[in-house]
């Protein structure tokens, strides 16, 4: 009867307002001298300088018992100069012997505990830096943004020049942050007010605990940090960042394209760039690049793509891209920058002024223009770009702003402009707001068209209720080249789709949380006719290492001509299938996780001449992280998605893909990782794909200071299932069972920092 009541009182129009989290304060002192770890030998602060830094503790949990305070105590001593800040955590554990600690490459420190500070230099509760440690000093960095848009939350492609260490100890452990200011933006102000939070990850417990308290209670993050007071007459000054770079490789592939039919060419590649930085006013950034570095070392985790009607979306972490990314972040995915491929150049401004905050730029795309026949009139030719952001805040955690971009390529152009807005109405519901439009004309010329897309959602953060209800509409003709649109935001869509959830925490049980909730979507085109709906109940429950969830889906997708050849009207097709999950991390050295689903799914890759239909599924993905010692990390993925006609008839297609991630660190800067990846897919005669087979071997030496400093070695392999034979005279390629080489690289890279 009591969850009853509570359910009612969250979702009433009139809901009573919970009271915010009290604000706290703390003074930073400037220190006269750089403090080190040997200064809290034996985990105390025994220097004059160690105690005379600000001490905070007394963390309070939020997971997994939110509010009651840390199972572990933790001392966090800070201090600031003229060009850095300083943090010292002394985490101490009654179970020493039990920290989760390994020696792995920067931001790979999944699994293991973990302290770090979020600071918003701003003090405008949207946006804010986080730089965590390990307990051996391995760094992890990111961005946090306020708000649902696709860089919300933890955005880790943000890379920062920071210093860090730790070391162990009979105690517990000890790590000292070291935070350059030239590494912050913050105001041209003499004096700085900014928040600030200190959090403890412990992994055994489940457990994160946080100064000042962080509850669930309360929607969002920054609005309750602590205000951060004392630093003064500081300044990252108008410094500038230079990060040249070389790559090289040589390479032999097969080229399918080749005259008088496919064979393997060799080519050598060296490539020189150029990526700066310019800050000045302490917040105004302009970047710049030349030939720019957007060669990807790091290779993407699979995802399954075989039978899915919507592209997947990879992320990007390409430097030229990362400072202020948040800044041009909306709910629609306006800027998706992966959409240029291949840039010669482009310039990039950023920064931000009391409530204002704005981001500029212009570049250019040779990619649309390659692989093009020599007749093409297109050949050679490349896209121009250009984007403009701007917004102000107003009151506390909400903004309005605006979004303007230009795509033009050949004789077309693509423009978009958009204007949004986060209001928080209160500690526990916000709503965003967008509407935009584009005018579009084909790169060949030919008529214009416009289009809009509006969307409005409201979410409530509580406790024991969380919801969220958002509203899409999207016209047939609406286009945004450079940005990315899932089932939802797709043209010719108008719907709605909403999830609630209620959140037990049993007292007195080794289960830590239990939450049931529920997922519906309803899709019409703007016409009014029906195309999708899907709902579907969950339930989940979670102890300290350990979780298990249970979820049903019942789906109605209506496919119209347009959406596939040979389809003449408007046919409905209904399916559901069933999922479990398993998450298991009891264990120092691994960590696993699996799902099965089972049901039904529409086949969207029939047999030529024939129409998709509802045909039986199941799914398999394990994912096991192993450490068998402190420097070795061994990460091993596995999908199976198969798919029969139904009633235990013939196989359509299977889709096995298997990834094996070896990494052996050295040191904190010297890595070798090794990447077996295979990908099957089996097909039988119900779908027009044709078998295919891949294995890919990836061999990567890392030498890494920091983010911009590093040196690489690699080697990396390819085979798939082909064959060349002679056809009258003409080579032809042909489907084969066994694998073949069909390329391989060899690469070498070098950036190096230089800051002034």
């Amino acid at each position: 009867m009591r969850s009853l009541k509570l359910l009612l009182c969250a979702i009433t129009v009139n809901v009573t307002t919970l009271a915010s989290a009290a604000e706290e304060d703390i003074f930073i002192p400037r220190i006269e001298s750089v403090p080190s770890l040997t200064d809290f030998e034996g985990m105390v602060p025994r220097t004059e300088l160690a105690r005379s830094m600000s001490k905070v503790e007394n963390f309070i949990q939020r997971d997994p018992d939110d509010g009651e305070p840390s199972k572990q105590r933790t001392e966090v001593y800070i201090g600031y100069d003229q060009t850095h800040l300083y943090a010292i955590w002394l985490a101490f554990d009654s179970e020493p012997e039990l920290i989760r600690a390994n020696l792995s490459s920067r931001e790979n420190i999944g699994g293991d505990d973990r302290v770090g500070l979020t600071i918003d230099t701003f003090n405008d509760q949207r946006t804010a830096l986080s730089f965590h440690a390990t307990p051996l000093g391995i760094q992890w960095d990111a961005r946090w943004t306020e708000g649902s848009s696709l860089r919300a939350g933890y955005d880790t492609t943000f890379e920062a020049v920071w210093d860090s260490e730790g070391e162990l100890t009979d105690q517990g452990y000890i790590v000292r942050m070291a935070i350059p200011l030239r590494s912050l933006r913050f105001s041209d102000a003499e004096q700085q007010l900014w928040r600030v939070q200190f959090g403890r990850n412990i992994p055994r417990l489940s457990e994160f605990s946080f100064w000042p308290r962080y509850t669930i209670e309360i929607e969002g993050r920054l609005n309750q940090t602590a205000l951060l007071r004392g630093i003064e007459n500081v300044s990252p000054g108008n410094n500038s960042q230079f990060i040249p770079f070389f790559f090289a490789r040589d390479v032999e592939s097969l080229n399918k394209a080749a005259l008088g039919g496919p064979r393997f060419d060799t080519s050598t590649e060296q490539d020189i760039g150029l990526d700066a930085k310019f800050v000045f006013n302490d917040s105004m950034v302009l970047d710049v690049t030349l030939n720019p570095d957007f060669s990807q070392v790091e290779s993407d985790e699979p995802q399954v793509t075989v039978n899915e009607r919507f592209e997947v979306q990879f992320p990007e972490r390409r430097p030229f891209f990362v400072e202020n990314a948040d800044f041009f972040a909306t709910d629609s995915i306006l800027l998706f920058t992966r959409r240029i491929v291949d840039p010669e150049g482009g310039v990039r401004f950023t920064g931000r002024s009391g409530d204002y905050g704005f981001g500029t730029i212009l570049i250019n795309d040779e990619a649309p223009g390659l692989n093009r026949d020599a007749n093409d009139s297109l050949n050679g030719e490349k896209a121009s770009i250009g984007i403009l952001r701007g917004f102000r805040d107003i009151s506390e955690q909400s903004r309005v702003g605006f979004f303007l971009s230009d795509r033009e390529f050949g004789d077309g152009y693509n423009r978009v402009a958009s204007v949004d807005a986060r209001i928080k109405l209160n500690d526990n519901w916000i709503t965003n707001m967008q509407l935009v439009g584009s005018d579009s004309e084909p790169a060949l010329g030919g008529d214009a068209t416009t289009g809009y897309q509006r969307n409005i959602q409201i979410n409530h953060t509580g406790r024991t209720v969380s919801s969220h209800t958002h509203f899409v509409e999207t016209t047939d003709n609406f286009r945004t080249d450079l940005g990315f649109q899932n089932r939802f935001f797709k043209p010719d869509t108008s719907g709605i789709h909403n999830s609630l959830n209620l959140n037990f925490y049993p007292d007195g049980s080794n289960l830590n949380s239990w939450t049931t909730g529920l997922f519906d979507v309803y899709l019409n085109d703007t016409d009014g006719t029906r195309i999708y709906h899907q709902l579907g109940p969950n339930l989940n429950f979670n102890w300290n290492t350990a979780g298990v969830g249970f979820s049903y889906t019942d789906y109605t997708e209506i496919l119209r001509p347009k959406d596939f050849p040979g389809i003449f009207t408007n046919t409905r097709y209904d399916y559901d299938n069933w999922q479990v999950n398993v998450f298991n991390s009891s264990l120092q050295t691994a960590t696993f996780r699996a799902s099965y689903r089972q049901g039904k799914a529409l086949n969207l890759v029939p047999q030529v001449g024939s129409l998709p239909y509802v045909a039986d599924t199941n799914r398999v993905d394990l994912t096991l992280l192993w450490r068998p010692i402190d420097r070795v990390s061994i990460n091993n993925t596995y999908f199976l998605t198969e798919l029969k006609n139904s009633g235990g008839g013939a196989k359509i297609l299977s889709n096995e893909i298997f990834r094996s991630n070896w990494n052996y660190q050295f040191t904190k800067e010297l890595s070798l990782r090794f990447i077996a990846q295979y990908d099957k897919t089996d097909t039988g005669p119900a779908t027009r794909l044709a078998d295919d087979e891949n294995l890919n071997f990836d061999l990567l030496l890392r030498y890494v200071i920091n983010p911009w400093s590093a040196f690489y070695i690699g080697y990396n392999s390819n085979q798939s299932n082909f064959d060349i034979v002679e056809m009258e005279g003409e080579r032809e390629l042909v489907v084969a069972n066994d694998l073949r080489r069909d390329g391989d690289q060899f690469f070498v890279k070098f950036s190096y920092l230089f800051q002034r």
